[in-house]
């Protein structure tokens, strides 16, 4: 990976020592990465970024615009708060979340609206309202702002008395109107809301949130749980051709390893023993694969940077991180990061297969970063 023309030293904020590679990656996203939502990313008309941006810098035409893609970038400057022009894009992040998906009528947030801001796909969709509670949990940690945490409570309220179920788990998706689609409950929603509970219980105290992440967690071990490795399932245990992916393994690794809480819990052992299954199957010359079956046979060997990133802080955490850490950091610089930002996916072959750059990856990237350098790196 080359250096930015425009790079400049990047400090780290951890005091302690610290890996070369971390150092340069930390570099390359705040000089590269980062940047990039600032200026090119950024639609100052709609005060929202662009989905995504190709290979020159160039907004790919616009279809849509998500709820979603809004709060992970809310998360991502109100986490550099302390930088230029940090602290205004969030607070331009956080009104554009309100003006543009907040249905006044019934409640939530629209997961999507038009190239012209009007609603688009209209459903309320829980993997969109986790992130709304994590962005603005984060984003209220740092302004104590009272329209910041009535977001919050807002979207407390609606995953709760609407998206929750009876078993502890959440619905995936309801109508406009809050209708059941038969969604059911899926895997990734149910642990960024895990997530975005534990986010709210670091800015705040909470007991109501910390018995829905209790419960939450009883119910993960009890219904997506594969017994045998202890791997995290993408739907629930006895659905035919059910599968695995190790980016979701580590990611849900790290979340549970690192809250003193959820450590110990059921949910943790099987996780934790689940890991060397998912690294042996799901890791080929230190590249996370997308999805295996309960076997460990791949069914799709597609490399994606968010899944490099999980493993990453992931890693941190196992005692062969000495070994294993500096090792994973060159790959993924060498194989992701590009002098004008990153690639997104390789395929099976390490060729790249996606030259665009989305606006929600920066998430993973800086939640990798963050937990690396909590964690010493």
């Amino acid at each position: 990976m080359a250096p930015c023309p425009t790079a400049t030293s990047a400090k780290m904020s951890n005091p302690r020592p610290t890996l070369p590679e971390l150092t340069r990656f930390n570099q390359h996203f705040a000089t590269c990465i980062v940047p990039l939502w600032q200026g090119p990313g950024w639609n100052t008309e709609l005060a929202l970024p662009y989905e995504a941006l190709d290979a020159e810098h160039q907004p790919l035409p616009v279809q849509r615009y998500r709820a979603m893609a809004c709060a992970r970038q809310l998360y991502l400057f109100s986490s550099r708060i302390d930088q230029p022009g940090a602290a205004e894009r969030a607070a331009a992040l956080f009104r554009s979340l309100q003006k543009h998906f907040h249905d006044p009528e019934h409640g939530g947030w629209f997961y999507s609206i038009d190239a012209q801001g009007k609603p688009l796909d209209r459903r309320k969709d829980l993997y969109t309202h986790a992130f709304i509670v994590f962005a603005c949990a984060h984003y209220w940690g740092q302004v104590r702002d009272n329209l910041v945490v009535s977001a919050l409570a807002a979207a407390l309220d609606v995953i709760e008395h609407r998206f929750a179920r009876d078993d502890g788990l959440y619905e995936a998706s309801l109508g406009e109107d809050w209708g059941n689609l038969g969604s059911g409950a899926l895997q990734n929603p149910q642990m960024h809301l895990a997530e975005a509970f534990l986010q709210v219980l670091a800015v705040r105290d909470d007991q109501a949130v910390q018995q829905s992440l209790l419960q939450l967690c009883t119910a993960m071990q009890a219904h997506f749980i594969e017994p045998a490795h202890g791997l995290m399932l993408e739907k629930p245990r006895g659905t035919v051709d059910n599968w695995f992916e190790p980016g979701h393994q580590f990611e849900w690794f790290y979340l549970l390893h690192t809250s003193p809480l959820l450590r110990g819990t059921a949910l943790h052992a099987s996780i934790e023993r689940g890991f060397a299954f998912a690294e042996r199957h799901g890791v080929k010359n230190m590249a996370v694969l997308a999805m295996l079956d309960v076997q460990g046979h791949v069914l799709d060997a597609t490399q994606r940077i968010w899944a490099q990133a999980e493993y990453a802080r992931a890693l941190a955490l196992r005692p062969d991180a000495d070994v294993k850490l500096p090792q994973l950091l060159q790959a993924l610089q060498g194989r992701f990061l590009r002098q004008a930002g990153w690639y997104e996916c390789r395929d099976g072959q390490g060729d790249v297969s996606r030259h665009d750059m989305p606006s929600t990856t920066p998430y993973h990237l800086a939640t990798c970063l963050e937990g690396l350098k909590r964690l010493g790196g």
